[in-house]
Parts: structure tokens; C-alpha cells; sequence
């Protein structure tokens, strides 16, 4: 599993831009930044939908005032959910949603998990981190089922 420290692999997600699914490298996305990256087991869900997507929109510019350059949120689902997903939430510029359609990201962090009994398959776990020019500085992982550190009300308390 990713720690503090280390530098996010390479990966390549995907995203909505200009009506368009785009594909965005993790040097991209971190490259001379700092973000504030969380992730979701599914787009839709119950807990990802009610608390933790909207807990880093509500303090979107709490996090901005502290350096945050961007938020991200990823999950393992395609760009065009997320998208759905994003509109339904009120997202809007305040945090941008990737697509991490065949848990890649997920695996390459060694933050995937086996939600086949819920009938998910592989998806990510919930975490939350603060990545500076592509290194992790601050890292929460959940435990399966928990949503408490990897809030953005969590994350505003470690910058």
C-alpha cells in the first residue's frame, strides 16, 4: 500500500471535459500542485453520495484557502457516471471527478478492494490524501465500511 512519502505511480484516468472523455495522467493531474485527492467505492452509493463527495464540496474553498490547488475524486466507475454523478451533486468546478474504470489506480496504489459480496467486484477503498507535486504528504484510508478520517471536514484539520 501507498505511504507517506511516496511518489503516486503512473496511471492514467479518465474525465469529462468539453463534452469529451479524456484521458489525464497522474503527472498531469499532480505534477507542480498540490491536491487534495479523495476516493469512493461507487459513483451513486449511499455513504459516496450523502457524505463524502459533498463533505470536500462544502469545503472546497476552505481547503483552496489553505493551498489547496485542486480537488479530485476517483472511483471505479466510467467518466460518463462520473460525470452523472458530479451534476447530481453540484460539483461543479469546486472538485473534479476521474474515472478509474478498471481499478488501476486502485491496484497501483494498493488501495483496491474485493466488494464482489455486494456485488461491486474490485473497486477502490475510501481514503482521502494531500499529494504535493506528485508526493503523498498526508494519508487516510478508511477501514472497509468506515467513513470518519477521510472526510474533507478531516482533511481541513491536517493542513
Amino acid at each position: 500500500m501507498i505511504k507517506i512519502g511516496d511518489t503516486i505511480p503512473s496511471a492514467t484516468l479518465r474525465t469529462m471535459k468539453d463534452g469529451t472523455n479524456t484521458q489525464v495522467t497522474t503527472e498531469e493531474l499532480f505534477k507542480g500542485k498540490k491536491v487534495a485527492l479523495f476516493a469512493v467505492p461507487g459513483a451513486f452509493t449511499p455513504t459516496c453520495s450523502a457524505k463524502h463527495l459533498p463533505s470536500f464540496i462544502e469545503n472546497a474553498d476552505a481547503l483552496k484557502k489553505k493551498g489547496v490547488d485542486s480537488i479530485a475524486c476517483v472511483s471505479v466507475n466510467d467518466a460518463f457516471v462520473m460525470r452523472a454523478w458530479g451534476e447530481s451533486a453540484g460539483a461543479g468546478d469546486k472538485v473534479t471527478l476521474f474515472a478509474d474504470g478498471n481499478a488501476e489506480f486502485a491496484k497501483a496504489l494498493g488501495l483496491d478492494g474485493d466488494m464482489s459480496k455486494n456485488g461491486m467486484g474490485t473497486r477502490s477503498r475510501r481514503y482521502s490524501m494531500i499529494v504535493e507535486d506528485g508526493v503523498v504528504k498526508t494519508l487516510n484510508v478508511e477501514e472497509p465500511g468506515a467513513y470518519a478520517v477521510s472526510s474533507g471536514d478531516h482533511m481541513l484539520t491536517q493542513l
